[in-house]
C-alpha cells in the first residue's frame, strides 16, 4: 500500500530559457511558489502537452502493480479534488489495476505537477492543492481499514511528510505492531533541509530507505555524516545503523545514482550493483525513473526475493520508464 500526494502531471518539452524564466534548476523537484503559478497554463497551451497520472508514491505503486501483473495486488491513498483532473487520476490508476481509495476534497482542485523536460532531464514543480489536505480521519473509513489490514508492505515518498505525518505514523505503528514492512523515500533535498523533524519522526519506523545521490548527500551534509555527505557509502551505513522502532529486521538503505552503481547498506556492509548503460539515443525522459526503481524493487520484495533481485528489478523498471515520456509503461511487463 502506498500513501502520498496524487498529482496530475502536466508534461512538456521546454527550453533552457523557460527554466531560467521560472528560476528552476535542471533535475530538481520543488513545491510551487507564487512565481511558478503561470507555468501550468503555459505548459498546457504549448504543442505536445501530455497529462499523466503522477505523484511519486502513486508512480511507484503503479509500476509495482504493472510488474506484479494480477490486478488488485496494490493499493493507494491520497487526496484529490472532486473535479475532472481527479477523475482522470482515478481512471488511470484503476486501469493500471491499482485499488485506489482517494479522499475527495469538494472545495480544492486536484493537485498538479509541472514536468519540464529539457534534453531528456526533468524538473518538477508540484502544486499540491487537494493533495495537501489528506486527513488522518480518512484512515478510519471501512475500506481504508481493510486495505491497511490486508497489506504486508507500506511505502511513502518523503513528499507526504509535508502533508500528514499523523497519517503516516498511524500506518507505521500498525506495521510495527503486526511485523509488517515500512519503506520510506527521502524524495528531495528540500524535504531533508526543511522538513527535518518530520523525516526524523518517520525514519525510526523504516525497514527500507530509498533516495538518490543528491538526497543522500543532502542528508549526510545536514547531519554531519560521511565527510559532509561526500562519502555516500559511509552515509548509507550510518543511516542503516540508526535506531529502529522494531528490531525484527535490519534496516536496508538503497542509494541510486542514475547510470552509476546503486549502493545498498545493510548490517554494516555495503554492496554495489552496477547499472546496465542505456544509449543516450534511447533516453526520452528521466521523469519517474527513481519512482520506477522503487516500484520494481517493491514488486520483487513482495515475492520474498533477495536484495540483488530486488535491485535488478528496480534497474530494469527504471530503464523502461526513461525510454518513454512520463511515468508510463508498455501494456505487458516482460521482466523475468
Amino acid at each position: 500500500m502506498g500513501m502520498g500526494n496524487p498529482l496530475l502531471d502536466i508534461s512538456n518539452e521546454v527550453t533552457e530559457e523557460m527554466l531560467t524564466k521560472y528560476d528552476v534548476k535542471v533535475d530538481s523537484a520543488i513545491l510551487a511558489e507564487e512565481k511558478h503559478m503561470p507555468i501550468y497554463k503555459e505548459l498546457a497551451e504549448m504543442p505536445g502537452v501530455q497529462y499523466i497520472a503522477g505523484g511519486a508514491t502513486q508512480n511507484s505503486i503503479r509500476v509495482a502493480q504493472w510488474m506484479m501483473g494480477e490486478a488488485g495486488q496494490t493499493a493507494y491513498m491520497g487526496c484529490i479534488g472532486k473535479d475532472a483532473f481527479g477523475e482522470q487520476l482515478k481512471g488511470c490508476a484503476q486501469t493500471d489495476g491499482v485499488l485506489v481509495h482517494y479522499m475527495e476534497d469538494e472545495e480544492t482542485p486536484t493537485g498538479t505537477c509541472a514536468v519540464l523536460v529539457a534534453s531528456g532531464e526533468r524538473s518538477l514543480i508540484a502544486n499540491l492543492a487537494a493533495a495537501n489536505n489528506f486527513k488522518e480521519s480518512h484512515l478510519e473509513t471501512d475500506l481504508a481499514k481493510e486495505i491497511i489490514s490486508s497489506s504486508e508492505i507500506f511505502y511513502s515518498a518523503g513528499f507526504f511528510l509535508t502533508v500528514s505525518v499523523e497519517s503516516l505514523l498511524k500506518v507505521t505503528n500498525h506495521a510495527v505492531d503486526n511485523n509488517k514492512i515500512f519503506c520510506l523515500n527521502f524524495s528531495a533535498p528540500f524535504i531533508i533541509d526543511f522538513f527535518g523533524d518530520q523525516v526524523a519522526a518517520a525514519l525510526p519506523f523504516a525497514d527500507y530507505v530509498f533516495c538518490n545521490e543528491s538526497e543522500a548527500e543532502a542528508y549526510g551534509k545536514k547531519h554531519g555524516l560521511g565527510n559532509d555527505g561526500k562519502d555516500l557509502e559511509a552515509v548509507a551505513l550510518k543511516v542503516a545503523a540508526m535506531p529502529k522502532t522494531s528490531g525484527v529486521r535490519a534496516r536496508t538503505v538503497v542509494f541510486t545514482q542514475g547510470s552509476s552503481c546503486t549502493i545498498v547498506a545493510r548490517e554494516g556492509k555495503v554492496t554495489k550493483y552496477d547499472v546496465t548503460p542505456l544509449g543516450a539515443d534511447l533516453l526520452v525522459d528521466t521523469n519517474g525513473a527513481g519512482d520506477a526503481f522503487v516500484g520494481g524493487f517493491l514488486a520483487q520484495l513482495t515475492k520474498g526475493a533477495d536484495i540483488a533481485k530486488c535491485v535488478d528489478a528496480g534497474h530494469w523498471a527504471a530503464s523502461i520508464i526513461i525510454q518513454r515520456s512520463g511515468c508510463t509503461f508498455p501494456e505487458k511487463c516482460e521482466y523475468a
